[in-house]
């Protein structure tokens, strides 16, 4: 019978032959003394240098090593998805390929996992007390900053990072989601669908250090627009609701704009001011209602989750009986080669 992998690490790697030795390295000495059933997988998301080389050149002798390879680059939340479909630990975690969180932050998510039967994720974050960055530029980490502050308005949830790799999932809860995103928007993705099946999240200090080595794959643009998308659609009245107030505050003032032309009696009935107050408080009000409409939606799609949770139960259920039973065959045709 297999053994019972206790922990996963899931490293998404594009073009990280610099750093393959070292982090894989690092990480097999971290998880040696926490327990021998461990395992680091490895995703090469369409690297074009020779990551994956490396990273076979290291299997060789650390087989707990496994690489999944798959080209062109995707983008990390397809690299994620891949780890967590083939991961095996009762405990699944998550960090970059360059160790900007040092490996002692998994060890760490381990052990508040094992020690805390109520939490069923963990997430590490350098803005929470306790938690430091070291040598981020200043504009990164502002943008990262308010971005994680926005999105959390959005999620109705008192996380200060809410978009970092570092993480740690009970099995159950990772694999009882179902994931569709294939970029970094992926890591809201998981907490949003997370926190909407009533999974509990504990965060965790930690400390972010500047890369070292290789290429940061950070992009402005994208990731910007990407957590404006998401924000407005966790939260579609942030959008709707400002705009109809809006709305109808300026037909408000105009209101009161043409009072004061009446009272002072120099009102022109030929200018179409009341026919504009009336445009601008139907108009808010009707994008207050899309508004609200939205939020209902909201409520829907995390019923829809609800189902989607529970087809994957029965369909990790069924794949582990599968295997199992594998397993068993396997074991009775060695038992009958063996008394043959």
């Amino acid at each position: 019978m297999k053994e019972k992998i206790e922990i996963s690490v899931i490293l998404p790697m594009f073009n990280e032959e610099e750093n393959v030795f070292s982090t894989l390295e690092r990480l097999r000495i971290a998880l040696l003394p926490l327990t021998p059933h461990w395992e680091i997988i490895v995703v090469d998301d369409g690297s074009t240098d020779k990551t994956k080389n490396r990273v076979e050149e290291f299997i060789q002798r650390e087989n707990r090593v496994k690489i999944f390879s798959y080209f062109p680059n995707c983008g990390r939340g397809k690299a994620l998805r891949v780890g967590f479909n083939k991961a095996q630990g009762e405990i699944i975690c998550s960090t970059d390929a360059d160790l900007s969180y040092e490996e002692s932050h998994i060890v760490k998510m381990f052990k508040i996992l094992k020690e805390n039967p109520n939490y069923d994720l963990v997430i590490g974050s350098p803005y929470i007390s306790g938690g430091k960055t070291e040598n981020v530029p200043l504009f990164r980490l502002w943008f990262s900053k308010c971005g994680n502050k926005l999105l959390s308005f959005a999620m109705d949830k008192n996380f200060t990072t809410i978009t970092g790799v570092l993480r740690a999932y009970r099995k159950g809860c990772i694999k009882s989601l179902e994931l569709e995103s294939d970029g970094k928007e992926i890591h809201l993705e998981i907490l949003s669908k997370a926190l909407a099946l009533g999974y509990k999240a504990f965060e965790m200090p930690a400390i972010l250090s500047q890369r070292k080595k290789g290429k940061s794959k950070f992009k402005f643009k994208a990731t910007a627009v990407s957590h404006i998308i998401f924000s407005l659609y966790e939260k579609p009245m942030m959008l709707f609701g400002l705009i109809g107030i809006g709305l109808i505050s300026a037909g408000l003032l105009a209101g009161i704009y043409v009072l004061y032309l009446w009272q002072t009696a120099v009102l022109n009935p030929n200018r179409p001011l009341m026919t504009l107050l009336v445009l601008l408080v139907l108009s808010g009000m009707q994008v207050l209602f899309f508004g609200f409409i939205g939020t209902q939606l909201v409520h829907l799609r995390k019923e829809i989750y609800k189902i989607q949770k529970e087809n994957k139960i029965l369909e990790n259920n069924l794949s582990e009986v599968a295997e199992k039973l594998e397993d068993i065959k396997t074991e009775k045709k060695k038992e009958i080669a063996f008394n043959e």
